[in-house]
């Protein structure tokens, strides 16, 4: 069985939505739309206080090459573009509408027919997944135009699919492959088009053997698609650990991208989302969403417009737990708390876990044992103590020679910690302003 070769860890897996079917969230009545909603430049409104739009009309243009096209999840009209708190209580620029009825762009296809045919060029492909929006839905919402647009000099050998999906509790991933897998199978032969590749893996772990065998099957009708069964391990949907499971292959540190050995990786719902554009004309406007946790009344995995608040999604699932002592956008081992449940699906938000107070809150801090652990458990052979003790001390320099800009910020440090140290919180300032550092650096070199 296939895996990553160094560190890693295994958390209790509690996927307790997997067996949950898709159920579609009614549409809202309201809803907040941000503008940086992806990696890169936020994008710029196209509508004002006032208009009137449709469903999957365009409502902002990506702002430079690394942006993303926001087109609206509702018909209805604009009620404002301003400033609004967001999961973390930080105001960024959302579109306010307020919905009315559910019309929608014409020239959308939204019927269940299984379009398997493309006859578009890869420029024509890649053209449409920009128009659409698409970005990474895994969570790190890179414009997927971008990934797939191969820089010069470089070669595409191999497409992964990531629906490895190993965060705990997570199972959006998983409930889309088994009910949407030839949709999504489809999509795959797009990207392997538009970046000229003949070979693609779908990278999956044996605790989904469901979804496993139900692709390989669907698989089996289609020329250089390959399922591949992975072991349980976490983080094995990290770009680089997916890479080296399937292919052998180690990307070098940053700034080396995966394409640097050959590889272009998606995930899985955003290779679903771009069967729906490229075959469908649909633009990113819904994405499934688990809304979990071990007091979650109905754990569920919801179909839900963007934008939509996050605490409609909640109440969808029997609502907040008495004992609710966290609640994280995404998982608890990469996901961020809330501060604020009013604020909105976004394109990245796959699942939204909801924690007890006991298991919320963190145990006392006490001093490093020098057992080695979280040296152990990094999946980038680097040294979070060290690390951690180097951004406490400001020495960026330092941090900068040891590589802190490899961290993938997965947490297997912090939670092997034996003495509870928060080695990941340390770790992740001093890789920011590291990175922030080496890009003042670059900008000067320029000048």
């Amino acid at each position: 069985m296939k895996t990553f070769p160094i560190g890693g860890v295994h958390p209790s897996d509690n996927k307790l939505s997997k067996a949950t079917p898709i159920e579609v969230l009614p549409l809202p009545d309201v809803v907040n739309i941000p503008l940086a909603q992806h990696i890169g430049a936020p994008a710029v409104a196209k509508v004002a206080k006032g208009d009137k739009v449709l469903t999957g009309q365009l409502i902002a243009e990506a702002a430079s090459f690394m942006s993303a096209n926001i087109c609206s999840p509702v018909s209805g009209e604009v009620t404002a573009v301003s400033m609004l708190p967001n999961a973390q209580g930080l105001k960024q620029m959302m579109i306010t509408i307020k919905r009315e009825g559910d019309e929608w762009l014409e020239g959308i296809d939204r019927s269940e027919e299984l379009v398997k045919e493309c006859n578009l060029s890869d420029k024509e492909i890649i053209e449409k997944i920009k128009n659409a929006g698409i970005v990474g839905m895994g969570g790190a919402t890179f414009p997927t135009h971008v990934k797939l647009s191969i820089p010069a000099g470089k070669k595409a050998e191999s497409l992964i699919i990531n629906g490895v999906e190993c965060e705990p509790y997570l199972t959006s991933d998983h409930r889309m492959m088994l009910e949407h897998g030839e949709e999504m199978i489809v999509g795959v032969t797009i990207i392997m088009k538009a970046i000229g590749v003949k070979n693609a893996y779908i990278g999956i772990e044996n605790n989904k053997p469901d979804a496993i065998a139900h692709l390989q099957k669907i698989a089996a009708g289609y020329a250089g698609v390959h399922v591949v069964p992975l072991m349980v391990k976490y983080p094995q949907g990290g770009e680089k650990q997916l890479i080296a499971a399937i292919t052998g292959r180690q990307v070098p540190p940053p700034p080396a991208l995966p394409i640097d050995v050959g590889a272009v990786v998606c995930n899985a719902s955003t290779t679903y989302a771009v069967y729906r554009a490229v075959q469908k004309n649909m633009p990113l406007i819904e994405r499934v969403v688990t809304i979990t946790g071990k007091s979650v009344k109905q754990p569920k995995n919801l179909l839900a417009r963007m934008g939509t608040p996050i605490e409609t999604l909640i109440e969808a699932a029997g609502g907040l737990p008495e004992d609710a002592g966290k609640v994280i956008n995404g998982g608890p081992m990469m996901g961020r708390a809330m501060v604020n449940l009013s604020s909105p699906v976004t394109k990245g938000c796959s699942g939204i876990t909801i924690m007890s107070g006991e298991d919320a809150v963190r145990k006392e801090a006490s001093q490093c044992i020098k057992c080695g652990k979280c040296v152990s458990a990094c999946p980038m052979g680097l040294e979070p103590y060290y690390l951690s003790k180097m951004s406490q001390k400001k020495k960026y320099d330092e941090l900068e020679s040891l590589m802190i800009t490899s961290c993938i910020e997965c947490g297997c440090c912090q939670s092997s910690c034996p003495a509870y140290l928060p080695l990941l919180d340390w770790v992740r300032l001093g890789k920011q302003k590291t990175m922030g550092i080496i890009r003042a650096r670059q900008a000067a070199a320029k000048k």
